[in-house]
This record gives structure tokens, C-alpha cells and sequence, in this order.
């Protein structure tokens, strides 16, 4: 898939074991850019949308983009500390921890049909608290969308058995 061959895989980064998908060789080749905004564009027209959530911080890239291409507003979900406005909070999971994300309280209606975006889908727990997050605002989950699935980590599986429609445009399995 053209996405994918301009994703650059970095063995043992962050740390021993690790094969990282490198997205910046893909945002930084003006061909792979447009292919993955054209996909994402040609996927949401025409949907029912109202804003788009990027995720900190790859996820502000192409929702940024998206939700201007789209013609519809957008809202960061930060690590916490980062916004300087009231936020609800969401602590998740990760391998060697946890971590917490925020959005600000008035980012998001009742009832506004929100599209969640991020890099990356490996384990869900970052996607499952933007998730929740957007809940707590009242906000509907439209879809979560993501340009690499790694689905031996079962991200997506999760977020699905939580009732949520997840698209990627590649994926990269045990490689």
C-alpha cells in the first residue's frame, strides 16, 4: 500500500524489542501527506460531523488538517498539565504505568458528533481515554480513525467490544 511503504519502521526504539512505526518520513514526503489526507477526506465528506478530536500529539497533525479539510472545528486532547482552561481528566492504562489525558470542559456539546483521530493504534488505552473523555462532554463517537493499526497488541478489538467503529489505512501484524 503507497501509506505504508512511506512508513519508516525503527528497530528497538524506544526500547529493546521494539519495532516503531515512524510516521514523520510519511508527513514529510508531500505524496504520502496527500495520500493519507485524501483518504481520511474521501472517507468523513458528507459524514455527519461536528468537530474533530486530535490526540496528543501526532493525532493533532491529521486532525488538524482533517477537521480544516472538513470545514468543522477542532479540539486537542493533551497530557495533562498542558491546557489552561477547567478539563475533565482520564487516567489509563499503559505497559509500565499510567498516564492521564484532559480536554477542556466547554470543548465539546451535548450531542455534537465528534470524529477522534490519532497516529497510532497499538493497545487502545490512549484511545479508549479520548474515548471516555469525549463521553463525559456528551459528545457521539462518529468513528476513531488512525493511519497504523498494529493489531497484535489489540487495540482495535478492545475499542470495538467497547461498541466504537475504528478505521486505520494500514497496519503493520508481528513485523
Amino acid at each position: 500500500m503507497p501509506i505504508k511503504s512511506r512508513i519508516r519502521t525503527v528497530p528497538h526504539w524506544p526500547k529493546e524489542g521494539i519495532m516503531f512505526r515512524d510516521i514523520t518520513t510519511l508527513l514529510q514526503d508531500p505524496v504520502g501527506l496527500q495520500l493519507c489526507l485524501d483518504d481520511f477526506f474521501k472517507r468523513y465528506k458528507g459524514k455527519e460531523i461536528d468537530v474533530v478530536v486530535g490526540i496528543d500529539s501526532r493525532g493533532f497533525i491529521m486532525g488538524g488538517a482533517i477537521a480544516y479539510l472538513l470545514g468543522k472545528g477542532f479540539v486537542p486532547v493533551r497530557k495533562k498539565g498542558k491546557l489552561p482552561a477547567e478539563t475533565e481528566r482520564e487516567e489509563y492504562s499503559l505497559e509500565y504505568g499510567t498516564d492521564i489525558v484532559e480536554i477542556h470542559k466547554d470543548a465539546i456539546s451535548k450531542g455534537q458528533k465528534v470524529l477522534i483521530i490519532d497516529d497510532l493504534i497499538a493497545t487502545g488505552g490512549t484511545a479508549m481515554a479520548a474515548a471516555k473523555l469525549v463521553k463525559k462532554l456528551h459528545g457521539e463517537i462518529v468513528e476513531l480513525a488512525f493511519i497504523v493499526d498494529l493489531p497484535d497488541l489489540g487495540g482495535r478489538k478492545k475499542l470495538e467490544a467497547a461498541g466504537y467503529s475504528v478505521y486505520a489505512q494500514t497496519e503493520f501484524e508481528g513485523e
